[in-house]
């Protein structure tokens, strides 16, 4: 987990990426009809909006998540509290802004297309965040700031 408010902040441009990321592929994947590997390369197209979104919705991750935490809970705890917080408000509010910007909602309405593609995405947002995308994410982030904390201490 983070140390340092430098920390923080590579860890939420890391993960923003790889949710968002997963994310888009996985609607347009909706959208098409199924995976391809044209996804991949349609959800750059999004991503270069929708990124930024989700980094400025994750400083209100870490602003609740700092509030809710204490020294004494287990890493475990730590990190399901930080999953849970970042989909719960992260996929009501991205799933608004996609359903405004890329969604047709003029027949539905637009507070019942968001209501679909919210329902849609949190099942998809929770499990990847849990056990793919977080996972991964705090893989990368540990050798990234394990190794370099381990290079300073040989120094010594």
């Amino acid at each position: 987990m983070p140390k340092t408010k430098f920390q923080n902040i590579v860890f939420a441009l890391m993960m923003t990426f790889i949710m968002v990321y997963a994310m888009i592929c996985y609607n347009i994947a909706l959208n098409i009809g199924g995976m391809t590997n044209e996804v991949f390369i349609m959800a750059l197209g999004e991503l270069k909006l929708m990124w930024p979104i989700a980094f400025v919705l994750e400083r209100a991750v870490i602003y609740l998540f700092d509030r809710l935490i204490d020294d004494h809970m287990s890493l475990l705890w730590m990190i399901l509290i930080r999953s849970s917080l970042t989909v719960c408000l992260m996929c009501p509010t991205m799933s608004f802004v996609a359903t405004l910007l890329f969604k047709d909602y003029a027949q539905a309405g637009m507070i019942g297309t968001w209501l679909q593609v919210s329902a849609l995405n949190f099942p998809m947002a929770l499990a990847w965040q849990i056990f793919f995308g977080g996972p991964l994410v705090r893989w990368i982030f540990r050798l990234i700031f394990e190794r370099k904390s381990n290079v300073v201490l040989e120094c010594e």
